[in-house]
């Protein structure tokens, strides 16, 4: 190894460390980040991005699509119950009622809708994680293996994680899952992998309608920043104070 390599590995080492002294292991999440973009200078600048998902109600067909891709993208367990997206479709009954289903997360179709002549309306809604600029799953994590990147993207270090499940718990979205082979926590990442890359998520790539629009919060000339001024934008538990970056528009009051 060079003696820049070893120079480098001693910083890193002494600033863990530090982190470790200072009772702060949500701090370690910052320092592995560091180390990781710092790899490669001028590459990517996680600093100059802060990073959210518009999704319009109205124009998801519930193709499942993006669930698909996802799981081929980053290889979540094609057994049902493990993803990272999934399509739920709502039925609101003129008695009421409201019916939601998600048969295998959306892969398998939706079976035809019963008692049609009582049905006031349907609709599909897209769900993962919601990368929340305030997340439970950080503050309740006892290793600091959840963490936010500096461009708002909540993740977990795979090397950390010891399958507490306390984040599964804390998550109000249903988000995240135990990963059957790895035995750590997971969930969407937003596909970082391709984001450092200069690429949208898999999920925003394939979908055929448009319906989910990726890009900056912050900055006025994206297509996420127009999406949110021009359309009257819900979050999902908001009284929840989680201030998630998942924006969704066209939502019925039903959803949660």
């Amino acid at each position: 190894m060079s003696d820049a390599g070893m120079d480098r590995r001693a910083f890193v080492g002494d600033l863990v460390a530090a982190c470790l002294a200072a009772g702060g292991p949500v701090l370690l999440g910052v320092v592995r980040m560091a180390e990781a973009q710092g790899t490669d200078p001028g590459a990517y600048d996680a600093s100059e991005h802060y990073y959210g998902i518009g999704i319009d109600v109205a124009k998801c067909i519930g193709c499942a699509r993006c669930v698909a891709a996802c799981k081929i993208e980053n290889d979540v367990p094609l057994e049902p119950t493990y993803f990272n997206t999934w399509i739920e479709r709502y039925v609101l009954r003129t008695n009421g009622d409201v019916e939601v289903e998600s048969p295998n997360g959306g892969l398998d179709g939706f079976p035809p809708i019963r008692r049609e002549g009582e049905v006031l309306r349907t609709f599909f809604v897209p769900k993962l994680c919601n990368h929340c600029a305030n997340p439970p799953c950080v503050q309740v994590c006892p290793v600091g293996a959840t963490f936010i990147t500096r461009d708002g993207v909540v993740l977990v270090d795979d090397s950390y994680c010891i399958g507490c499940r306390y984040c599964i718990q804390a998550c109000p979205y249903g988000a995240r899952y135990m990963h059957p082979e790895k035995h750590v926590a997971d969930k969407c990442t937003f596909c970082y992998h391709r984001l450092v890359k200069g690429l949208v998520p898999a999920c925003v790539e394939v979908c055929p309608t448009n319906a989910r629009v990726f890009g900056e919060v912050e900055k006025r000339v994206t297509p996420l920043a127009r999406f949110l001024r021009f359309n009257d934008i819900q979050v999902l538990k908001p009284n929840l104070n989680t201030q998630p970056k998942a924006y969704y528009a066209n939502l019925d009051g039903e959803v949660r």
